[in-house]
């Protein structure tokens, strides 16, 4: 099969289309014909050598851990999928991933494909969706009438927490540059608040109670942003290598969040996207022998949103 993988770290130009052996499925695994993966921040950082230590990969190591595509054969032990199911999955980060025709994956990761979109599309749902679920639901327990602070809506889990915080019955104020902040608005935010060219801290007058952060940001800015939530709110952030900023005095809690696989979850974003209640936003799709010019494009910061990444047997 054709794979694009690293045999060293490094820069993009690393990465190489080639022939590798196709895998075969050990016990609890599902061989999946790949429709579709993603191109996801954390790929850069792993094919760079900047996740080594939380995220040891045997080289030469294949990226991807969005997968969309259809299951082709069973390992041993495997029940509750056939031969032909369409699925969604996200795949473990230390282990050979979806940027190839086939790949393997650990049968309980596994969703249902949505069938109201086309399945390489539904690549674009497991990481970043699950990501918003757990920030809004699991940490900081997003309540109706609740008012939430986004900030970095404009990227790709913005798209997702804005459309489900709004769902939730939450008030949501979403900071975005002007690139992106009418895809904010029609994601359903009901103040968006250009970060380019005015001062969130004086803008957002009444406390929230949930500032969730989904950009890089200076953490002088960061702990400003902490201020504006009120007594016993949270913060919760994905911004992992800059922790969030706690206000115990004020009973302020900090989360830093690290998103983990649930195909539970991932079942449940599927079934709001078939009810036409969750957009699944895709900027681009590109052939899996151009993915290393994806990697080149993240690098450069000019990454328009989401990118598919087509497998070629598809």
């Amino acid at each position: 099969m054709k794979a694009v993988r690293f045999h060293e770290y490094g820069d993009p130009d690393v990465l190489r289309h080639e022939d590798v052996d196709e895998p075969v499925p050990g016990a609890g695994q599902v061989r999946v014909r790949v429709a579709a993966t993603t191109f996801n921040g954390v790929d850069g950082n792993i094919r760079a050598g900047f996740m080594q230590g939380p995220m040891p990969v045997t080289l030469p190591h294949i990226l991807g851990v969005d997968v969309a595509g259809t299951i082709d054969a069973l390992g041993e032990g495997v029940s509750g999928l056939a031969v032909g199911d369409e699925v969604i999955g996200f795949l473990p980060f230390t282990v050979d991933g979806a940027a190839a025709e086939y790949v393997l994956a650990p049968a309980e990761s596994l969703a249902p494909a949505p069938t109201s979109i086309p399945l390489s599309d539904a690549a674009a749902l497991p990481v970043v969706g699950l990501t918003a679920w757990q920030a809004l639901f699991e940490h900081a327990e997003l309540k109706p009438g609740h008012r939430i602070l986004i900030s970095g809506a404009g990227g790709a889990v913005g798209g997702y927490a804005v459309q489900l915080a709004k769902a939730a019955g939450a008030h949501v104020i979403a900071t975005a540059s002007p690139r992106s902040s009418g895809h904010v608005t029609a994601a359903g935010a009901d103040e968006v608040i250009d970060h380019t060219t005015t001062e969130v801290t004086t803008t957002v007058t009444e406390p929230v109670d949930v500032l969730l952060n989904l950009a890089p940001i200076d953490p002088a800015r960061f702990t400003a942003l902490a201020a504006l939530v009120r007594d016993g709110g949270v913060v919760v952030s994905t911004t992992v290598w800059m922790p969030a900023p706690a206000d115990e005095g004020r009973g302020v809690r900090a989360i830093d969040l690290f998103v983990r696989s649930d195909a539970a979850q991932l079942s449940e974003l599927v079934a709001r996207v078939d009810r036409g209640e969750l957009t699944v936003d895709v900027a681009d799709r590109v052939p899996l022998a151009e993915l290393a010019s994806v990697h080149a494009r993240a690098a450069a910061g000019i990454l328009p949103g989401k990118v598919v990444i087509l497998a070629t047997s598809v």
